[in-house]
């Protein structure tokens, strides 16, 4: 079990970093390093999360733990009844005597949690470790065990100059950042009353790694002179102290609302994009016998955004992997339905439908794991496009852009069915939303490619080959948005430009054809596709 470590004191003058803790109470000694309840007569078994849940209440034993909570420490976020907490409580109390009548150890309030009631006497397992501040010499850390998911700690940002009545957003923006940043199921994300300890000269990155246990921090720069704000934001890696993302906003003062929800756009954006890339980079440095289920995924993200045959089958064997050594992970299954999508989508699959069969099994099974996660709806809602269900993908598109209202890719792809039901300001809409919120988006080829599609649809053929030609010219790109180039191009009457992209596209894959185009991109207005299909068949397609 992955050794948890707690901190005490504001880190005004200094942390104490505490190794595994010894918990004794009634007749009962609970250790975290050996993961071991005992008494007089012996050990204790106790089932895994029957432990985690203990422990989790020993350890709040000053308060009320809500079921919220035991969900997220126990179960690790995923959906589960009320009728499974209250039996892995009634196994806690079993272990120690108690029961839901008498309540000695463990006390139910009623709608909202537990508490745990007996006396603790708590000892360190190893010697007290002292982090001082800035002012004082400084002690080494220790370097706990990270976790597997990628974690994260946002500290309050830091105040400079004289911002009276607008200092109260250096805790305002960092708790909106917290609240949005838990809506992704892929980050593990540490709570405001834990990381606002870590203010001012405090919030030094390795005490923040060393307390929190965290690979990833937030921090920012408040400033305030005359009448505008600038606020600097930067995303580290706890581990090197390296940045990895930093940005400047800046605003008049009057527009606070407006600078502070275009910052939490832009910093989750960053994050789910350079957040994954650099657990990528960290695989890659591991033997391929030794990645944990998390790097394995990081690393098949990677590859399936090469948008080649070779890369692509890389990702898959890769997640498959990352399932094997965690059966319950529900993105590795959602990134199984991508790379089959994608096997299907660019005809790279033998059995066609074969692969979209599987793609929309692996959505299912993401979901079975995990319902709430945008990128398990995410794949649901693709694999009735590439059936040619667009209405069907409707549902499951808004739910992932409902779950995360600042996922690009959920809103390309909302834009990607607009498209195709001939909704073209619609499109417009999600897809520059998209690109606003995913400038450098591994997708950001399809996002244009679909901006050209709207203005296909709303027969603007100057502006389709404008976004056509960005999208052709994006990286990434495969051989169908050649394609697109190829139609827009002719529906705006270039023929020198359409006849390069033909010749491109032929270059890439000689078989490609007309068929493969509508098959993939099923346009319901016939106006439309009649004109596309015209301007394919001038150039053998």
């Amino acid at each position: 079990m992955q050794t948890i470590w707690s901190f005490s004191g504001d880190c005004r003058d200094s942390c104490y970093i505490l190794a595994p803790m010894i918990y004794a109470f009634e007749d009962f000694v609970l250790d975290t390093d050996k993961v071991e309840l005992s008494a007089a007569g012996g050990t204790i078994p106790l089932e895994p999360q029957v432990f985690a849940l203990l422990r989790l209440l020993i350890e709040n034993h000053d308060r009320m733990v809500g079921k919220d909570e035991i969900i997220e420490r126990v179960w690790g976020g995923r959906i589960v009844s009320d009728s499974a907490v209250a039996s892995r409580v009634k196994s806690v109390r079993h272990a120690l005597g108690d029961d839901g009548r008498t309540q000695r150890v463990i006390r139910t309030v009623h709608g909202l949690g537990f508490r745990f009631v007996a006396e603790v006497a708590a000892v360190t397992a190893q010697p007290l470790i002292t982090i001082r501040s800035a002012a004082s010499a400084e002690t080494p850390l220790l370097d706990p065990a990270p976790t597997s998911r990628p974690s994260i700690a946002v500290l309050p940002f830091r105040l400079a100059g004289e911002a009276g009545p607008h200092a109260v957003i250096a805790d305002a923006l960092p708790d909106d950042l917290i609240t949005q940043l838990s809506r992704l199921r892929w980050l593990f994300v540490i709570a405001r009353g834990s990381s606002f300890h870590f203010r001012g000269d405090t919030a030094e990155i390795g005490h923040v790694r060393a307390a929190l246990n965290v690979r990833y921090c937030v921090t920012g720069v408040v400033e305030v002179l005359n009448h505008s704000m600038t606020v600097s934001v930067e995303l580290s890696d706890t581990r090197d102290h390296g940045v990895l993302w930093s940005e400047r906003f800046q605003a008049e003062l009057g527009a606070v609302h407006e600078i502070r929800d275009e910052i939490v756009r832009a910093t989750i954006s960053a994050l789910e994009l350079q957040i994954p890339l650099n657990e990528a980079r960290e695989a890659r440095l591991k033997s391929p016998d030794h990645l944990d289920a998390w790097s394995a995924y990081h690393l098949a993200l990677q590859r399936m955004y090469r948008f080649n045959q070779e890369d692509n089958r890389a990702a898959t064997a890769l997640l498959k992997h990352a399932i094997a050594l965690e059966p319950g992970f529900a993105r590795a299954y959602a990134g199984l339905s991508f790379t089959h999508f994608q096997d299907a989508f660019l005809n790279y699959a033998s059995d066609v439908p074969e692969a979209t069969r599987l793609a929309q099994q692996y959505a299912e099974q993401s979901l079975e794991h995990d319902p709430l996660d945008p990128f398990g709806n995410f794949t649901m809602g693709r694999t009735f496009i590439l059936r040619g269900d667009l209405e069907g993908s409707l549902p499951w598109l808004d739910r992932a852009n409902a779950l995360n209202p600042n996922y690009a890719q959920g809103k390309y792809s909302r834009a990607w069915s607009d498209a195709m039901l001939g909704r073209g300001p619609d499109t417009q809409a999600n897809v520059d939303a998209a690109l606003a919120l995913s400038p450098l988006d591994p997708l950001r080829y399809a996002m244009l490619s679909v901006r050209s599609f709207s203005h296909m649809g709303l027969d603007e053929p100057a502006a389709a080959a404008h976004w056509a030609d960005q999208a052709a010219r994006s990286p990434g790109a495969h051989v169908l948005i050649d394609v697109i180039a190829v139609a827009a191009h002719g529906l705006n009457g270039n023929d020198a430009a359409a006849r390069a992209w033909a010749e491109t596209a032929r270059a890439r894959r000689p078989d490609v054809s007309a068929a493969d185009f509508f098959r993939a991109f099923p346009f319901r207005d016939g106006a439309t596709r009649q004109r596309i299909a015209e301007v394919l068949g001038r150039y053998r397609f």
